[in-house]
């Protein structure tokens, strides 16, 4: 089974209004810990490692890459960190992950703003009493091997790390125009059937009892194909959220193409679902199943 490089992402950016009757399930598991601290600051640096960061504003910023994101006043990143909490707001970055991601401080009650709903923005007490900037609930953070206006260098780092987005989402990389979306893993609450596996759109994915995981082949070709479309990836990016990263893998199918896997099993939609939580594929002929993200079937 091939391995490709995966990209963690948020549903709420992912899956769109028309998937409302499905909910999102939490992270799994299987993320990377927080970055160490890095080696000493690079020339011109604006803030150095084990030192937190002064914020007196923040402000929308519209960047190539990920679209609009805050920076502080002077341009510079703000981040946000899976590991923490928004309700309540709560850092879990201390020690040697503060020196390396460097909490946003006031020291004022009063953050300007520019671009953002203040009332999304707020605070929130630090294990050492000072006060850390918030955004809609979850803290911010200055990455300290950026160190120029416009730097994102700690984009997705861990699998944790994300620039924020002035409402408090994880920013992710746009699509070029003309170029199709990476293959997206969503993990979502449908109906009975708890927490399996979608795609960006809230669609059901399925696994087929007559492939085999070890090693991984798809015997779905033909008329079974076309019934139940493979789910294929064009990039070498597979977007997952609430999904191990090390269980999702590609194989490669008759016709070239590469199937994404997860712990070994290729997926696959089913052209039945014609909308957001369809699980219209559940059980048929006794061989397909949704698919969790552990990969196992849902509802057996």
């Amino acid at each position: 089974m091939r391995r490709i490089h995966i990209v963690t992402i948020v549903a709420a950016a992912l899956v769109l209004g028309s998937a409302a009757g499905c909910s999102r399930g939490g992270l799994i598991g299987g993320e990377a810990s927080p970055a160490a601290a890095p080696q000493a600051a690079e020339a011109g640096q604006t803030a150095e490692a084990g030192q937190a960061t002064q914020v007196s504003a923040i402000k929308a910023t519209d960047t190539a890459e990920l679209g609009t994101i805050l920076t502080d006043a002077n341009g510079m990143t703000l981040y946000r960190f899976d590991k923490d909490t928004a309700k309540p707001p709560k850092s879990n970055c201390d020690g040697d992950c503060a020196a390396a991601w460097l909490p946003a401080i006031t020291s004022s009650p009063d953050v300007d703003v520019d671009g953002v709903d203040r009332a999304l923005v707020g605070t929130v007490t630090r294990a050492d009493g000072s006060q850390q900037v918030t955004i809609a609930g979850w803290p911010l953070y200055r990455y300290v091997k950026d160190t120029e206006p416009g730097d994102i260098k700690g984009q997705g780092a861990g699998g944790n790390w994300f620039a924020a987005t002035p409402q408090g989402k994880k920013a992710q990389a746009k699509t070029q125009a003309g170029q199709p979306a990476p293959a997206a893993l969503v993990v979502m609450k449908v109906g009975k059937l708890g927490q399996i596996l979608t795609d960006r759109e809230g669609m059901t994915l399925y696994r087929f009892d007559n492939d085999t995981a070890k090693p991984s082949k798809s015997n779905c070709e033909g008329d079974c194909a076309v019934a139940w479309p493979p789910v294929i990836t064009t990039t070498p990016d597979v977007q997952v959220d609430g999904v191990d990263p090390s269980l999702v893998g590609t194989v490669a199918r008759a016709d070239g193409s590469l199937q994404v896997t997860v712990a070994g099993w290729p997926v696959y939609h089913f052209a039945k679902d014609t909308k957001p939580c369809d699980t219209n594929g559940q059980g048929v002929g006794g061989v397909w199943f949704a698919i969790t993200a552990q990969g196992k079937k849902a509802g057996v």
